[in-house]
């Protein structure tokens, strides 16, 4: 049995019991942990291909021919050759951005070896895909920035120890005019318009630049560059994936196989893809019990797609899970603490994932905040001049720094609960409301409301987190 078989049955033994008990949760967590780590090079070649194909939207051209070309390379005593295209255009990185480089981890585990491109020239033109408007360039600082802290963002998800690194501006600022015509004599203006998102811009007379139509052949050359086996994107980024095999072949070279990742959709369950602009995302930084509290809100719909993207389970072992739930022998909500606990389990380990679910369980069996004997108590009359930001991350510690806290308040991620014997209201802090002094900003918000100080108890709450203020 291989290293994977033999970790997956006794995962399937704790699947199979009772998943409301901490003690359970807590061995599978351990287990489903350390498989991250799990060395998969004694998985047959259709072994290797099948569970990179489970996990993938597409691979083209096809799951036969990757299990072909990994057993070509073990012949000639080399793994394959792995890209994976980044464009640094964010600081803040979410779980949507770490799915590919779940994927990579598992390629570099089966013995490998992985290529991250950064895209520091293609940034400068800005990747046009779902976009109704040409995207401002960004600037070396703005790319230097990025790819900082995406670097230190992912890093509970991949290995950047086994990694080569290089960046796109190697080829590409070198290369002529003359070099790119004759490039272009080859490619037909149809073949770039097949985007979707091109012909619809079009059609609305919202325009398109000659950049954003060269971009599929700047990404195209990048897979010349580099002469991969097989390329990793995600599942809107197939035509330009595509183009790399056709720059391939024109070129000489043994075009690669593409893997396309699926776009997972976000926590609010509307169906948008998660997104920061629609703040409907898990952010790498958010606190571990603001990443339980967040996985535990999603629709029970979205466990399965969730599971696939960000744990180690195999379809046999999520298949399991669903039919328990299913049978009415397995509780969705036992399975979602599961869920949630592996996320804070890779981003912080087990002991905080138990820790979390302890809080959850603690904070939402309760039927009032009151019933909550150990909430932390801010006194306005000593902390009422500091910004409510300051209070959050100095006073109470929910939240890293003050900047973070004010994150959190951009993405209405912020409340005043007022308890009364009718119940709770909850107030909104806008990042606005976040900067000033939490004296003067709660009364004002309470009259906003219709409520006073003396109308019931008053709390603040960031996430799962909440603190009661005395005094006001």
């Amino acid at each position: 049995m291989t290293r994977l078989g033999e970790s997956v049955a006794r995962a399937s033994e704790l699947l199979a019991q009772d998943l409301s008990l901490d003690s359970t949760v807590e061995q599978l967590l351990t287990e489903t942990k350390e498989r991250r780590y799990l060395d998969l090079s004694d998985l047959s070649a259709r072994e290797q291909a099948e569970l990179i194909a489970g996990r993938a939207v597409e691979v083209l051209p096809g799951t036969d021919k990757l299990a072909e070309r990994i057993d070509e390379r073990r012949a000639a005593g080399k793994g394959l050759h792995i890209k994976l295209g980044i464009d640094p255009t964010a600081a803040d990185v979410h779980l949507g951005h770490t799915v590919p480089m779940i994927v990579l981890n598992r390629f570099q585990r089966m013995g490998h070896d992985v290529t991250l491109l950064i895209g520091d020239f293609t940034a400068k033109i800005g990747d046009p895909t779902g976009r109704t408007a040409e995207r401002p360039p960004l600037t070396d600082d703005d790319i230097e920035r990025n790819l900082a802290g995406y670097r230190e963002q992912v890093r509970p998800f991949f290995d950047f120890e086994k990694v080569r690194f290089v960046q796109n501006s190697e080829w590409l600022a070198p290369y002529t005019f003359p070099e790119l015509l004759g490039l272009l004599n080859q490619v037909p203006v149809s073949q770039l318009l097949q985007r979707e998102d091109f012909r619809n811009r079009l059609a609305a007379g919202s325009g398109l630049t000659m950049s954003e139509l060269l971009y599929p052949i700047a990404q195209g050359l990048d897979s010349v560059a580099l002469d991969c086996d097989v390329e990793l994107g995600g599942a809107d980024q197939l035509l330009n994936l595509q183009m790399g095999r056709k720059l391939m072949e024109l070129r000489g070279q043994r075009p690669q196989l593409v893997a396309t990742m699926p776009l997972i959709e976000g926590t609010d369950g509307t169906g948008a893809k998660m997104s920061k602009s629609k703040g409907n995302y898990v952010g790498l930084t958010a606190p571990a019990d603001d990443v339980f509290g967040k996985i535990m809100s999603v629709p029970d719909r979205l466990m399965e797609p969730y599971l696939k993207a960000w744990t180690e389970w195999t379809d046999a072992e999520i298949s399991l899970a669903l039919s328990r739930i299913q049978e009415r022998s397995l509780h969705p909500m036992d399975l979602k603490k599961v869920l949630a606990g592996e996320v804070v389990a890779a981003l912080y380990g087990v002991e905080a994932a138990m820790a979390a679910r302890a809080g959850f369980v603690a904070q939402f069996s309760k039927k009032t905040f009151t019933d909550v004997g150990d909430l932390p108590v801010v006194e306005v009359a000593e902390h009422g001049a500091e910004p409510v930001t300051a209070v959050l991350s100095k006073v109470l510690g929910f939240q890293p720094s003050a900047s973070a806290a004010r994150r959190v308040a951009k993405q209405n991620g912020l409340r005043l609960v007022v308890e009364t014997d009718g119940g709770q209201q909850a107030i909104v802090l806008a990042e606005a409301d976040a900067i000033r002094p939490l004296a003067e900003v709660v009364p004002e918000l309470l009259t906003g409301a219709g409520l006073t100080a003396a109308s019931g108890a008053v709390y603040l709450k960031t996430g799962r987190r909440v603190a009661k203020l005395r005094g006001l």
